[in-house]
C-alpha cells in the first residue's frame, strides 16, 4: 500500500485492509532510506507519528470514519507543527511551536498522520530548494537536478512515494514549479481559501497553501480537506465544491493558450522542449472538444506590485531568525529591500491590485481558462543559484521562472499538471489558469486531460535506495 495514492490509502484503511501504523511505518522507513540520497525532510516526527497512527488504529477499529483517518502526509516547514521548530528554511536553533496553524490543524481533523516537515529554501525565496541549513533537496526523476521550490522537499517526497501527498505553499510559483518538475499535480488555490493562520495573511497577500499529489482526485481531496477560514484570516473567498469537480466533465470551454510571460527586467527565454510540451498539451485540449486560441493577457505593470509585497514579505519572516548572521547573503539583502519598499510603496502596491484584476481579467469576459508553460525551461541543474550575486540570481529566477508568479498577485487560483518528459527524461509541466474562486472548472478541466493523459503511471527510473528495490519507483511505459 506504500505508495497508492492519497484516496486509495483512505479508503483501504477504512475498509480494514490495512492499518494505519502499517502505512506511516512503511512511510518512515522510506524516508530513512532515502534520506541521504534525495534528502526530502527537514524532521521527522517517527515517534510521534507512530503513536498517532496506533491512535489512528483505534478510531477505526471503533468505528470511527474521518476523510484522511490514519493516511500518512508531510508539511512543508513554513507550517507551525505544535512540538517542532518551524524554521522555513533558515540556519539556527527555532523554538519548537505551541500550536499547530489552521492548515494543520485541519489536517488533523481529518486524521491525517503528519510525519514530518519538508525541505523548503530560505524564506521559500527560491525555485530550487537548496541552503546552508539542510544542502540540496534531489529532483527523483533526476538526482542531479533540482526538484524545484519553493515547496521542493514536498514535491521530492510525494514523487518518490515516500508519502501519498504532501502541503506546500505558493507565493510566486512555489507549488507550481516544483509540481512542473517533479510530475506532480500542483493547487494553487484561490486566495484564502486555506487559511495561513496564525498569519492573518501570508506575505503581504501574494502567498497561499495548498497540496502536491499524483493525482488530480488526490489533489482535490486534500484541498478540500484543508479549506476553510479561521476567524482571523483577513480573506475569506464563498466556498466551491472541490470534490465533486473532480469527477465532473468540464462543458466545451474556450482556452487561450499563452507564450508571453509578464514583463520583467531580465531576459526570458522559452525552452523549445517546454514550448513543444505545451503545444502539445494545446492539441490534447482540443482534440477533447475544447476551442484552444493563442491570446495573451495585458499583464501591464503587475511586476511592480509583486516586489514591494515579496520583499517586505521576506523582511517579517528574517526578523524572526534566532540569528540573522547565519542567513544567506541574499535573504539579508532582500530583507533589506524590504525595509525600504514598505510603507507607502507597499500600500500603493496593494492599492494596485483591484486594478490589475480588471486589466489581466478582461481575458476571462472572452475565454474560460488560460493555459501556460509553469516554467521556462527544465529542472535546474543543483548547485544552479551557488554563489551568485543577488542581482544574478534573480535574473536567473526570474529567466527560468516567468509564468507563476503574477497568479500571486491577483490571488486568483491556477493548477500545474504534468505535460510530460524531456528527451533526457526531466518533468515539464503546464499551468491552468483562471479567475477568482474558478478551482471546479480549472480541477475538472485537468481531471478530463488527466484521464487523457494518464500521467500517475510513470515514475521516476532513478535509483533512489529502498525504493526501487521495493518495486515503488519502476518505470512505467510512456503513455
Amino acid at each position: 500500500m506504500g505508495s497508492t495514492g492519497l484516496a486509495d490509502q483512505a479508503r483501504a484503511l477504512a475498509a480494514g485492509e490495512t492499518t494505519s501504523r502499517t502505512l506511516v511505518e512503511e512511510a518512515l522507513r522510506r524516508i530513512e532510506e532515502t534520506q541521504p540520497v534525495l534528502n526530502a525532510f527537514r524532521r521527522v516526527r517517527a515517534e510521534a507519528a507512530l503513536a498517532e497512527a496506533d491512535a489512528a488504529d483505534r478510531r477505526l477499529a471503533a468505528g470511527h470514519r474521518a476523510p484522511l483517518l490514519g493516511v500518512p502526509l508531510a508539511v512543508k516547514d513554513d507550517m507551525d507543527v505544535a512540538g517542532e521548530p518551524t524554521a522555513f528554511g533558515c540556519p539556527g536553533d527555532f523554538p519548537p511551536q505551541l500550536a499547530d496553524s489552521e492548515a494543520v490543524r485541519r489536517l488533523r481533523a481529518a486524521g491525517a498522520v503528519i510525519v514530518g516537515k519538508t525541505n523548503t529554501p530560505e524564506l521559500g525565496q527560491f525555485p530550487v530548494t537548496e541552503g546552508p541549513a539542510f544542502g540540496a533537496t534531489r529532483n527523483p526523476w533526476s538526482l542531479g537536478h533540482t526538484p524545484g521550490g519553493s515547496s521542493g522537499g514536498a514535491a521530492a517526497a510525494v514523487a518518490a512515494g515516500l508519502v501519498p501527498a504532501a502541503l506546500g505553499s505558493d507565493g510566486a510559483g512555489s507549488l507550481r514549479i516544483p509540481a512542473a518538475w517533479s510530475h506532480l499535480v500542483g493547487i494553487k488555490p484561490q486566495r484564502g481559501r486555506v487559511s495561513t493562520w496564525p498569519e492573518p495573511e501570508s506575505f503581504h497577500g501574494i502567498t497561499c497553501n495548498g497540496p502536491l499529489a499524483r493525482t488530480v482526485a488526490d489533489a482535490a481531496l486534500l484541498l478540500h480537506v484543508v479549506s476553510g477560514s479561521h476567524r482571523g484570516d483577513l480573506h475569506r473567498p464563498p466556498a466551491v465544491d472541490l470534490l465533486a469537480a473532480a469527477g465532473r466533465e468540464p462543458r466545451r470551454l474556450r482556452i487561450a493558450l499563452s507564450f508571453r510571460p509578464a514583463y520583467a527586467v531580465a531576459r526570458q527565454r522559452l525552452d523549445p522542449a517546454v514550448r513543444s510540451a505545451t503545444l502539445r498539451i494545446a492539441e490534447r485540449l482540443a482534440a477533447l472538444g475544447h476551442e484552444v486560441v493563442e491570446e495573451e493577457p495585458r499583464y501591464g505593470p503587475i511586476g511592480l506590485t509583486f516586489v514591494p509585497r515579496s520583499m517586505a514579505g521576506i523582511r517579517d519572516w528574517a526578523e524572526r531568525a534566532p540569528d540573522r548572521t547565519l542567513l544567506d547573503p541574499r535573504t539579508n539583502a532582500n530583507a533589506r529591500n524590504g525595509r525600504l519598499l514598505g510603507g507607502p510603496v507597499l500600500r500603493a502596491a496593494r492599492a494596485a491590485e483591484p486594478l490589475l484584476r480588471r486589466r489581466v481579467g478582461e481575458i476571462f469576459g472572452r475565454f474560460d481558462v488560460l493555459l501556460t508553460p509553469t516554467t521556462a525551461v527544465p529542472p535546474l541543474p543543483i548547485g544552479a543559484l551557488d554563489g551568485l550575486s543577488s542581482r544574478r540570481t534573480d535574473e536567473t529566477m526570474i529567466g527560468a521562472c516567468p509564468y507563476a508568479w503574477p497568479w500571486n498577485v491577483l490571488g486568483w487560483p491556477g493548477i500545474s499538471v504534468p505535460a510530460g518528459l524531456t528527451d533526457e527524461g526531466l518533468p515539464v509541466g503546464v499551468q491552468l489558469l483562471g479567475p477568482d474562486s474558478s478551482e471546479p472548472l480549472l480541477i475538472s478541466l485537468a481531471a478530463q486531460l488527466e484521464a487523457d493523459q494518464r500521467w500517475f503511471e510513470r515514475w521516476p527510473a532513478e535509483a533512489v535506495p529502498g525504493i526501487r528495490e521495493a518495486g515503488r519507483l519502476d518505470e512505467q511505459p510512456a503513455s
